[in-house]
């Protein structure tokens, strides 16, 4: 007699899902003895739940299929909802399984008692409570739609005994695959976004990651208007490669370049991008946007045409309504701008002299020569995804994922287990921090038990340099930043992987060479400064006041040492500014 639980694989395995990531519980039994039995889906074992989500949400960002995690009742699942919640703000399908107390206990302050469809419903565009077996096949279905049509992430929660009720005989299971649709705006919008356009005489484009699968389509819009083309983190891979109007990033993390194209523009052209910090908007400017979700249209900034659309399917139509003659003096000003910029940035990567700590950018720019053409590279928050921002080359083939919307820490290797699991013959790269990989550090496990062979480059500076860089931005002095940390590629080697610790610039190309030839998981520590100073594109004069205020807050609480590290450490970068 078959189980619901057969019922769930069944559904999965005719839906496309080849793996499972999880880790086990006595709820969860009925689920993973059926994986058992049936023995075609993978169960990816992690040693935390935290884990499980992050890696389906990984899986999930490099293939655009739907990624599966599973946990069991109460702490189990409670486990899951941060990358849960990143896995949904990253807008990526992730079906999550999360077991239940009995039935009949709920209500009772049972042992490991939640409420986990009330606790899942913010980070999940569907969360749904199976309170009885029959419920189960419909309820399922119907998420797994969600979580596909929706791109998000949607939880199922089971009590444990209704993965045992038994199953209806010859029941066929549905198999859940994603619909394909053209969506672009109506003419008369169209006419109303190029009459913006064509009377505007300096066009900005600000791209983001909806132009995924439109980067001819991009390119030849920004011909037309004869538009620099600055994007998003999250438009970086799809945006900046064979792209001769790009200026690169904004934000908090860009540079000066990207800002001053946006700050000088007249008419500003969002394109499939959510970008959340208003502060680095043209104060000015008419604004058309083109997104396929219209609840998002406007909510960053006033928008005179909002145009609802995916961006492959838009740009098209837009261009038939487009003039022919344009004048290109703002794209030539800002492509000379950001030729300035680039080439400062590179001057900052290149070596400082054998020293005894290494620059970060000089890590990221090793990374980026050393790694293969088709590499993921997967960044933690803070100071790693600044330098994978700035300094890693997309090429069409390669992939940066992150935690670019959540942005929590810890995100990198735990995203790189599914990552690696669902793509086995391709390089995997983290760039992770020294406070991301120890906060998820018990996961190094997995990549050994389930052969997985990402290589983890550690930026060890013995610090969360990132809460340093905003207490310094804020005139605070630096307190509970320090990081005591162990060798990490001794911990590596104790674990059975392979490790290597880099602590001179001398050692970086040969270290990361050998890491990333070698056949299995690998961590590469890479000992680095410090107090390495991330300018960001505009400085505010608040900004300015609170590095003053630090300094001078660090000299009277007995801390000139630090001061003058960070002088030190970034006076070729001042000047360079």
């Amino acid at each position: 007699m078959s189980t619901l639980a057969d019922v769930i694989v069944a559904t999965l395995k005719a839906s496309g899902v080849d793996r499972v990531y999880g880790l086990p519980g006595d709820s969860l039994n009925g689920f993973t003895d059926a994986l058992r039995r049936d023995g075609e889906i993978v169960w990816e074992h992690v040693r935390h739940e935290e884990a499980a989500a992050f890696a389906a949400a990984g899986e999930a960002a490099i293939t655009g299929q739907l990624a599966v995690c599973a946990a069991s009742c109460g702490p189990g699942n409670l486990h899951l909802i941060n990358g849960l919640f990143d896995a949904n703000r990253s807008r990526v399908p992730v079906l999550a399984i999360a077991a239940h107390i009995p039935r009949e206990e709920i209500g009772g302050s049972y042992f490991q008692e939640t409420h986990p469809q009330e606790l899942f419903r913010e980070c999940s565009v569907y969360s749904e409570l199976v309170s009885v077996p029959e419920q189960l096949p419909r309820v399922l279905e119907i998420a797994m739609r969600f979580a596909i049509e929706r791109s998000g992430a949607a939880v199922v929660v089971i009590p444990g005994e209704i993965f045992l009720a038994d199953a209806e005989h010859n029941a066929k299971p549905a198999g859940i695959r994603p619909s394909r649709a053209v969506i672009r705006p109506a003419e008369t919008e169209l006419a109303a976004a190029a009459e913006l356009l064509n009377a505007a005489e300096r066009v900005t484009i600000l791209a983001g990651a909806g132009c995924q699968g439109a980067h001819d389509e991009l390119i030849r819009l920004a011909g037309a208007l004869k538009a620099p083309i600055v994007h998003s983190l999250r438009g970086k891979e799809f945006v900046e490669y064979d792209n001769p109007y790009d200026v690169g990033m904004t934000g908090l993390l860009g540079f000066a370049s990207g800002y001053r194209a946006m700050e000088h523009c007249d008419a500003l052209l969002m394109l499939g991008t959510d970008f959340p910090y208003r502060s680095f908007y043209p104060e000015n400017a008419r604004v058309v946007q083109v997104d396929m979700r219209g609840e998002h249209i406007g909510r960053r900034i006033p928008v005179d045409v909002g145009l609802l659309g995916t961006v492959k399917d838009t740009i098209p139509a837009l261009l038939e309504h487009l003039d022919g003659d344009r004048d290109a003096t703002h794209l030539a000003r800002m492509r000379s701008h950001y030729r300035r910029t680039r080439e400062r940035l590179d001057a900052l990567a290149d070596s400082h002299g054998d020293r005894a700590s290494i620059h970060p950018q000089a890590i990221a720019t090793a990374i980026d020569r050393l790694a293969a053409e088709d590499a993921v590279f997967l960044a933690d928050v803070g100071t790693p995804v600044i330098w994978a921002s700035r300094y890693l080359t997309m090429n069409g083939r390669r992939r940066l994922i992150g935690s670019f919307c959540h942005g929590t820490m810890a995100n990198a290797m735990p995203q790189a287990i599914g990552v690696q699991a669902s793509q086995p013959g391709r390089q995997v790269v983290t760039l992770s921090g020294d406070g991301g990989l120890a906060m998820m550090l018990g996961d190094l496990l997995t990549l050994r038990q389930q052969h997985l062979p990402v290589k983890v480059v550690v930026f060890n500076n013995g610090a969360l340099a990132f809460v340093e860089l905003e207490m310094k931005a804020d005139g605070i002095v630096n307190y509970a930043t320090d990081l005591d940390n162990p060798s990490f590629a001794e911990v590596a080697r104790a674990v059975g992987l392979h490790g290597v610790r880099i602590e001179h610039p001398s050692e970086l190309d040969d270290g990361l060479r050998t890491a990333f030839a070698h056949d299995g998981p690998a961590v590469i520590e890479v000992m680095t400064v410090r107090q390495e100073l991330s300018i960001p594109p505009g400085i505010t004069v608040a900004q300015a006041k609170g590095f003053t205020l630090w300094a001078t807050r660090s000299v009277l609480s007995g801390r000139a040492d630090q001061v003058l590290e960070v002088a030190k450490t970034n006076i070729r970068q001042l000047a360079l500014e």
